[in-house]
């Protein structure tokens, strides 16, 4: 990225989404151009069965990624980022962040990882006759409940994430609606939690000194005001003294609805698919689903609308390992790789396996699965003695395993006759040109587009809702992404190749017959 000229900072956007291991910010112009970026690595902890980030290292994390960025934007433009004309934050959706009236966090962050609340997400499903998967803020907060815990009556403010950083930097605690719904289902005709709903969670709750709403965010929809950086808020972020306070803020949404703006996929018949630590797809509907799907969750776009969500916990993590393994073995040998290097060409290399992987099956289950119905998991590489065993197939496997639960997921979609024209990638998985991307398509059977700024996701998508707040005008989002950020957006589309999707299905097909050797290795190991 090289630039001309120095940008007026008041015509520029910050974007900062806390993901799985990175937190990262990006500086946008008011075009909608990627300016500069920082980020920070950090690593979820597994304490006492649960999945957790200390906030600590939340916020050390966000000093050091907004230290990140203003080192990138004074080596690249030669001044101090001192301001900017509106800023949000995003993170991971879900989890459990509950807060009593003194504003102390009562029991230490429960991520969206966690695999323990079965009962209560069957239950409130039950109740509801609508899906309450495990992550859900909702499922967490009446586990805690049936479990007996202490310090249920003393929620004053339950949050996410996103949320949580939101009101330390602004002092709103409030949601962008996206987010919102992956705490509690939201009602499309009113952009607000299901009365409904709320009336029979409150029957459930019937003892305790609160009601559900009270103790949830406000609903805000793209494009409103959600508070402006506070003195503190500044100083959190920059410690330097050089960060102004009095940004306008726009609400703070959830890696999914960032990742729907970033790819330009908020529009009926589109979707867009994440692929990190986690990997979800994103189906903006046209209409309801007919039934009931454990595996899908109902969700909203950042303005509103319901989108069906397939979610799987396993993404990048097991194939992480492997390569970090396979660069020990380099480094052994007195051979120091470049990390990305060594991504790029293990990924390359997979484009020369078998279209069956040869045999090889993976299974990536780190940790649980909700989607194929795991409470914990156990990495596994499986093969027929039969088959071939190369480096090209076992990283085609790999990549295959990835989206192998996403794909049966999305099986489920088709059979709802879910109108897919277009899924966008963004994340991680598809830096490397055409590889990512042909295997997804061929994974969901339709066309996938991937733009130059798909390797920067949540941050850039975050970025361009506080462009949207300033600069919307009353369009709607969707309107406001064709005509001032996408309309001559560089990228590629690529077509389910046909052997690809046959090579793909016969995999599928094994790695679900392999989730029975998966149990076992629960069972066992």
């Amino acid at each position: 990225m090289q630039h001309a000229q120095t940008p007026n900072l008041q015509d520029c956007y910050i974007g900062i989404e806390l993901g799985s291991t990175r937190i990262k910010a990006v500086l946008i112009d008011g075009a909608g151009k990627l300016l500069a970026s920082g980020s920070h690595t950090w690593e979820n902890q597994y304490i006492n069965g649960l999945w957790t980030y200390a906030m600590e290292d939340v916020w050390g994390g966000l000093t050091a990624c907004f230290r990140a960025l203003k080192t990138d934007v004074r080596a690249r433009f030669g001044v101090t980022l001192t301001t900017a004309a509106g800023m949000g934050v995003s993170g991971m959706m879900h989890g459990y962040l509950p807060y009593d009236a003194q504003g102390g966090l009562l029991v230490p962050f429960r991520t969206w990882r966690n695999t323990v609340t079965g009962e209560a997400a069957e239950k409130l499903t039950k109740l509801f006759g609508f899906n309450i998967p495990q992550r859900w803020s909702v499922a967490h907060l009446y586990q805690a409940m049936l479990n007996g815990e202490a310090h249920i009556p003393a929620i004053a403010r339950l949050t996410t994430l996103a949320g949580a950083v939101h009101a330390r930097l602004t002092g709103v605690h409030a949601l962008g609606v996206g987010e919102a719904s992956g705490m509690f289902p939201i009602d499309p005709a009113t952009g607000d939690y299901d009365a409904a709903m709320l009336a029979k969670f409150d029957a459930l709750a019937a003892d305790q000194p609160w009601k559900l709403r009270e103790i949830l965010p406000p609903v805000l929809t793209a494009g409103a005001a959600a508070g402006a950086l506070t003195a503190d808020g500044a100083l959190l972020l920059d410690p330097e003294g050089d960060l102004q306070a009095g940004i306008p803020f726009c609400p703070p949404e959830g890696d999914a609805g960032t990742g729907m703006t970033a790819t330009n996929a908020v529009a009926a018949r589109t979707g867009n698919v994440s692929a990190g630590t986690s990997i979800f797809a994103m189906v903006v509907l046209e209409k309801p689903l007919q039934a009931v799907h454990p595996e899908i969750d109902v969700v909203t776009t950042p303005d509103g609308k319901p989108v069906a969500m397939v979610h799987c916990n396993n993404g990048t993590s097991d194939m992480n390992a492997w390569a970090s393994l396979f660069g020990e073995v380099l480094t052994m040998m007195g051979h120091e790789a470049d990390t990305g290097e060594l991504f790029t060409r293990l990924y390359l290399k997979s484009l020369e396996g078998a279209a069956d992987c040869g045999g090889v099956t993976v299974v990536n289950y780190l940790s649980g699965e909700h989607t194929t119905g795991f409470d914990e998991g156990r990495p596994l590489v499986v093969r027929r003695p039969d088959g071939t065993f190369s480096l090209a197939d076992f990283m085609r496997a790999q990549l295959y395993a990835l989206l192998a639960s996403l794909a049966a997921g999305m099986r489920i979609l088709r059979s709802e006759q879910v109108a897919v024209d277009r899924l966008m990638g963004h994340g991680g998985l598809f830096k490397t040109p055409g590889v990512g991307q042909r295997y997804l398509a061929a994974a969901t059977q339709t066309p996938v587009w991937v733009m130059e700024t798909a390797g920067e996701g949540g941050p850039y998508g975050m970025a361009l809702l506080a462009l949207y707040q300033r600069k919307g005008q009353g369009r709607t989002l969707s309107r406001f992404l064709e005509e001032d950020i996408f309309a001559g957006a560089s990228g590629s589309v690529m077509q389910p190749d046909t052997a690809d999707a046959a090579g793909f299905s016969a995999y599928l097909d094994r790695f679900l017959r392999a989730l029975n050797v998966e149990r076992a290795a629960i069972d066992h190991l």
